[in-house]
């Protein structure tokens, strides 16, 4: 309402300068059409649903577009001055702005990277290139224990909740899923109504908190969560162990920002402060956290269940992996996500200090099951820092099935990365309970965009294997995946890691893996 009173004003004024001008004196034409050109703009801005930072900030919005028009010297300072440290650069982000956009082109004069750097990686094509096919793929979630198994696309949203996102955004990303076949994770923040509104696929995430399934003293609740597994449209459960953006802490969600609506999602009494504890009541052990997946599938009705976490020690998930062995039973997916991703706020110091970066967690995380014997039974899904269709043929390179990404998700529906998140402040509309800003966030239009994004960026992955001669992403090996070490050496990553052949870890551990294989223990973590 104040942003109508303000160009309300303005009309005012230049309809005043405007009599001036007629009644007074001509001399006041100039500053009569100033204004009242002035006055249109803004109102257009207010009517206009394509831009959320024009809807929120008619008239001044504009300075960030010149900026555009004027880069990359001018906005480049601008923006990286105010985002230090921000895990995406603007490259990064224009990509999924474009593809959101459906106006990716051509970039003249070749890479803008240095190719000579430590660290830069390339993937090698082939004389064999082809065209992709014109369907993208998918990967199917269940193993032997999975009644109503899942096929998954290869990128998907990665858990975002609503309380941290707005109704608008979640709205807008479940709609782009629902268009583009493409599953939406929920976050832990359980199945709000505008999850349900557009009908997209879910992921339901069940974290410590146990929202949407907990009992009034914060503990699981089989009858709940059965009640709302059993919904078309939740395709598959994921136990949430821990998170990138802060692994082994649980979240914290002020009282003043439990409305009465979050409060009914999550099942939480309205105003009071509610506290996720780092770790589940549910179970304790390896052996229990098998035990808690069966009591899952059991009560979905045989939907995939599996768990995702920022991996920590090497030991304790060698620990679910004899967990697995014991008892013959398996997830029926692992999400790993990557400390460098995330969305959620966390305090400075487990953002930079804590956690295993995707890279390693992911390697780590398909050696194990790999050695174990127990890969094939298992997909595993990459998130964090996925944002193009390099990353996607880059992390099954690494050791994933499928991908989701977060805050490219968030690009798509228009976030321009203020970091403003927890300040309840967003200026389009993404990170806010703020009706007055969510409003700027138009749904069809955003929906749009995620769509768009999705389906070019795999669209992408698949030609780029298509480039390297393979017919598809399961043809993808170690070896196809480069990295610079030094200014004139390259290797391969199958030359720089160690990957472990299926049971290599039951007949003949390696010495890398043997102490770490020997202390796992399927009765502690």
């Amino acid at each position: 309402m104040t942003r109508w009173l303000i160009v309300l004003a303005i009309w005012i004024l230049g309809l005043g300068a405007l009599a001036l001008t007629l009644g007074v004196a001509t001399g006041w034409w100039f500053a009569a059409v100033v204004v009242l050109a002035l006055a249109a703009l803004g109102t257009w801005d207010l009517l206009q649903r394509r831009h959320s930072i024009l809807r929120n900030y008619p008239v001044l919005g504009h300075a960030r577009f010149l900026l555009e028009k004027i880069r990359p010297e001018i906005q480049q300072y601008f923006i990286e001055s105010s985002t230090d440290g921000t895990p995406f650069d603007r490259d990064t982000r224009d990509l999924v702005y474009e593809r959101a956009k459906g106006t990716l082109a051509e970039e003249p004069f070749g890479t803008e990277r240095d190719v000579h750097a430590v660290g830069y990686e390339f993937m090698a094509h082939s004389l064999r290139a082809r065209m992709a096919p014109p369907e993208p793929p998918t990967v199917r979630l269940g193993g032997p224990d999975c009644e109503r198994p899942y096929d998954i696309a290869l990128l998907n949203v990665s858990a975002m909740s609503f309380g941290s996102l707005s109704a608008n955004a979640i709205e807008a990303l479940n709609a782009g899923a629902a268009r583009g076949g493409f599953a939406h994770d929920t976050g832990e923040g359980a199945i709000s109504p505008y999850h349900r509104k557009h009908g997209g696929d879910l992921i339901w995430e069940i974290a410590s908190g146990y929202f949407g399934c907990r009992t009034d003293d914060g503990h699981f609740d089989p009858g709940k969560f059965a009640e709302h597994a059993a919904s078309d449209q939740v395709k598959a459960i994921s136990i949430k162990l821990s998170q990138g953006a802060k692994p082994g802490l649980g979240g914290v969600l002020p009282g003043a920002k439990v409305s009465r609506e979050i409060a009914e999602t999550r099942g939480v009494p309205a105003g009071q402060t509610v506290i996720s504890p780092p770790s589940h009541t549910a179970f304790s052990t390896p052996n229990e956290l098998i035990d808690f997946i069966v009591t899952l599938r059991k009560l979905s009705g045989g939907k995939p269940v599996g768990f995702k976490l920022c991996v920590g020690s090497r030991t304790e998930f060698l620990g679910i992996c004899k967990a697995m062995l014991e008892r013959d039973v398996t997830p029926d997916f692992v999400i790993v996500d990557g400390s460098e991703g995330g969305t959620g706020a966390g305090p400075v110091e487990f953002e930079d200090n804590m956690g295993m970066p995707l890279t390693e967690g992911l390697m780590l995380v398909h050696n194990a099951l790999t050695g174990a014997g127990l890969r094939n039974r298992i997909k595993i899904g990459a998130s964090g820092k996925v944002a193009s269709a390099s990353d996607i043929v880059k992390r099954i390179i690494q050791g994933a099935d499928f991908t989701l990404a977060a805050r490219a998700m968030m690009f798509a529906v228009g976030c321009i990365q203020a970091q403003m998140c927890h300040t309840n402040r967003c200026p389009v509309g993404v990170t806010t309970q703020d009706p007055a800003r969510t409003r700027a966030l138009d749904v069809p239009d955003k929906a749009a965009r995620v769509f768009r994004f999705q389906k070019s960026t795999v669209a992408g992955a698949q030609q780029m294997v298509a480039s390297m001669g393979l017919d598809s992403f399961d043809q993808l090996t170690p070896a196809m995946l480069n990295r610079r070490i030094d200014g004139v050496t390259t290797r391969t990553y199958a030359e720089l890691y160690e990957w472990l052949m299926p049971g290599e870890l039951l007949e003949d551990p390696p010495s890398d893996w043997l102490t770490d294989w020997i202390d796992a223990d399927s009765s502690r973590f």
